[in-house]
């Protein structure tokens, strides 16, 4: 069964930097596009970057361009994102997205907090 692995949060100061892993098993990784969503306490969960199947198209969100880099390693079936001049409004669980069609899978999140 499809299953999606979330790693890599923590703690940070704001102007700090993480990487957050998303292990994936279950499907072919390579042929899909992988998502990352946040939801911070109280707000809705949010877009934040999305990469095609062979890693050629990237999108972000407005708020982390410039800051937020995601990328695949499709021998590892793993998604990455680089998170660099972390802001405290950074701060939510951050998720990993797997979406073929009408079904819709989701790891279980990992909590980044960017705070002094």
């Amino acid at each position: 069964q499809v299953q999606l692995v979330e790693s890599g949060g923590g703690l940070v100061q704001p102007g700090g930097s993480l990487r957050l892993s998303c292990a994936a098993s279950g499907f072919t990784f390579r042929r899909y596009i992988m998502r990352w969503y946040r939801q911070a306490p109280g707000k809705e969960r949010e877009f934040v970057a999305s990469i095609t199947g062979n890693g050629g198209t990237t999108n972000y969100a407005d708020s982390v361009k410039g800051r937020f880099t995601i990328s695949r390693d499709n021998a590892e079936n793993t998604v990455y994102l680089q998170m660099n001049s972390l802001k405290p409004e950074d701060t939510a669980v951050y998720y990993c997205n797997y979406k073929p069609g009408l079904d819709d899978y989701w790891g279980q999140g990992t909590q980044v907090t960017v705070s002094s």
